[in-house]
């Protein structure tokens, strides 16, 4: 179906709850998370990529993976997306590895002309053939998914769920609603702009947290994380923050694991984190099912700076 056919019922759809609580959390899997230093965009990045996705167990021959970034805002001022020289050399990575087709896709939640969003931000420079492998997600052709969470029907791209991996490449950032934005803060592209408002208004009237958690619960057993954590962003984050140099890329399977990863490589408890909490049917953040490969993180922590809302979220 065609997205104009929906735009009258864009609004629609609505996000609910879907945190499921439980007295007792079951036991999961241990999870790889891998974690590299980098010290900046000029290094090879594509043989550091390599290590972490051969540590990660990552097989992506023959399948259509969808590189999915942080696309928000341009500032000469600050550091706000994801690097274009990282978002290509994972790009190479997964060609090297016989992915069958590499595509990027992204729905900016503020900026609706997203391919002049990604011109300014050098995406094309830095991104071979980006004009033909590029789809504005806010924009793109949708297809219905019957359930999603907990309030049934709901919109996505096509070019989303025809993905077989989806590959989110967040920057590493504080944020001012949430705390903290990385893979599974990531997705709230996913969710077309067109049907649901700028920025995404359906996913904050139903709550931030019940939002990133359905998103990760939904795609994220096709999901792969690659965290840009080699300048990230601190204090009034995504947009307005403070350059923040970490040297460092984080990766793996599972979005909550790698999150959380993340979190105790900024200096942030993860388990003060609202969505990291909600996500018990996802799998639990705790450190002791967490399998590090990589760099020690007493190594690689870098304390983020935090708005004076989210002092409590520094760790002792």
């Amino acid at each position: 179906m065609k997205r104009r056919d929906l735009l009258a019922a864009g609004g629609a759809a609505v996000l609910g709850a879907c945190a499921r609580k439980t007295a007792v959390r079951p036991t999961w899997d241990r999870s790889a998370v891998s974690v590299l230093k980098a010290a900046n965009y000029d290094v090879d990045l594509v043989d550091i990529l390599k290590r972490g996705v051969a540590a990660c167990g990552l097989d992506v021959r023959g399948k259509r993976v969808l590189l999915k970034p942080n696309l928000v805002e341009f500032s000469r001022e600050t550091v706000i997306n994801t690097n274009p020289k990282f978002i290509a050399a994972v790009a190479e990575v997964m060609a090297s590895q016989g992915a069958a087709a590499v595509t990027i896709g992204e729905g900016p939640g503020h900026r609706r002309d997203t391919l002049g969003l990604a011109e300014e931000a050098g995406y094309f420079d830095a991104i071979p053939d980006l004009e033909r492998r590029f789809t504005d997600l806010n924009r793109d052709d949708v297809a219905a998914l019957d359930q999603f969470g907990t309030i049934g029907k709901m919109w996505f791209p096509q070019t989303v769920l025809a993905a077989d991996v989806i590959i989110s490449l967040p920057k590493m950032k504080t944020h001012h609603w949430a705390g903290v934005t990385l893979s599974m803060k990531n997705y709230f592209g996913l969710v077309p702009g067109e049907l649901y408002g700028w920025p995404k208004n359906v996913l904050h009237q139903h709550g931030i947290g019940n939002s990133i958690v359905a998103l990760a619960k939904k795609f994220g057993p096709k999901s792969f994380a690659i965290v840009d954590g080699i300048v990230g962003m601190e204090g009034n984050g995504p947009i307005q923050g403070t350059p923040k140099a970490a040297g460092v890329v984080v990766m793996g399977r599972d979005l909550v694991a790698v999150d959380a990863t993340c979190c105790r490589v900024m200096g942030i408890a993860a388990d003060r984190m609202q969505h990291l909490r909600m996500a018990e049917d996802l799998g639990w953040w705790e450190a002791d099912r967490i399998e590090q490969r990589g760099e020690k993180l007493e190594t690689v922590k870098t304390r983020f700076g935090l708005m004076p809302m989210w002092k409590g979220l520094g760790e002792g």
